[in-house]
């Protein structure tokens, strides 16, 4: 039972380095360059995968109902075109800002280099005034947006799980600990993509803007193949 449980948690790791997964993250995480914000980002959509395994998990094993094929295609649907959704939002953001790179400092001394947007200002930029704060509002999005990837992911889940265990509550914690591992995962998958973002925006703007374009027109395809397999899957 041991092995058992502790495969999961292996397996939760390996499953935050799927596709699309790593296609939402990266969007969401997109035009940020500050590590910290990036892992955070990564730990609240493995969070939100993670609740909502276990409360899907939960209410199918303790219930013995088994999610349809149909509701799993249509949530896995969903996650395909939100993909589509985020991606689209990294190039219209990208159009629609004049948006660079540059070193600027907080009012606690702090010094680090930050994107910076000039969308409908006439007057010249001064480089050397930018003292100010900037919190990060889009935390709620990655947290919701992990919650969906969990909800699409669950049904399989939860069938291997009943499939293989007996006792609901084992299953459960095999499910948590897959939770738990899909964190992780998360977690380390922000820290590799944190690098090239932090990267590229101290060498130069253009690579950043390139590098985020690259983002959102693979997460816009990844979106767009998810979205079509399983609208045939539901039409068939």
């Amino acid at each position: 039972m041991f092995s058992l449980l502790s495969l999961g948690f292996l397996i939760g790791i390996t499953h935050a380095f799927e596709a699309d997964h790593l296609a939402a993250l990266a969007a969401l995480v997109s035009g940020k360059t500050d590590r910290r914000v990036i892992i955070r980002h990564g730990f609240l959509w493995g969070a939100g995968h993670a609740l909502v395994l276990a409360l899907v998990g939960g209410i199918v094993l303790g219930t013995g109902h088994v999610v349809s094929p149909q509701a799993s295609f249509g949530l896995e649907l969903t996650v395909g075109a939100t993909l589509v959704l985020l991606g689209g939002h990294v190039l219209f953001r990208l159009h629609r800002e004049r948006a660079h790179f540059h070193r600027h400092q907080h009012e606690n001394g702090t010094s680090h280099f930050h994107l910076h947007s000039h969308r409908n200002q006439s007057e010249t930029h001064d480089r050397t005034r930018h003292i100010h704060r900037h919190p990060d509002k889009s935390a709620r999005r990655t947290l919701l947006v992990g919650m969906m990837h969990g909800a699409a992911g669950s049904a399989a889940l939860v069938l291997v799980a009943a499939s293989t265990i007996n006792s609901p509550f084992t299953g459960l914690l095999y499910i948590s600990l897959f939770g738990l591992g899909s964190i992780l995962g998360m977690i380390v998958m922000s820290l590799v993509i944190a690098q090239p973002l932090a990267w590229s925006a101290k060498i130069m703007t253009r690579a950043n803007t390139g590098l985020q374009a690259i983002v959102g027109f693979i997460t816009i395809g990844i979106g767009i193949s998810m979205f079509w397999e399983n609208t045939l899957a539901l039409l068939g």
